[in-house]
């Protein structure tokens, strides 16, 4: 639990950063979002819920 807890603070951290000091860029990368095919969207979404677990997965292991 207290994995999920630190990850998610992260998460806030990083996405706080990127709103404080670069809002504009967010709007440029919304929009190549949306050009991206579904599929790549999909794909990327699936690569980085892979790579967040292996890099929870790692935390855990290297912690105990």
């Amino acid at each position: 639990m207290s994995a999920l807890l630190l990850g998610l603070g992260l998460v806030f951290v990083l996405e706080g950063l990127v709103l404080a000091l670069a809002p504009s860029r967010i709007d440029e990368i919304l929009q190549a979002l949306a050009a991206m095919p579904v599929e790549t969207r999909r794909l990327l979404g699936l690569l980085a819920i892979t790579l967040g677990g292996l890099l929870l997965w790692l935390a855990n292991f290297l912690s105990a």
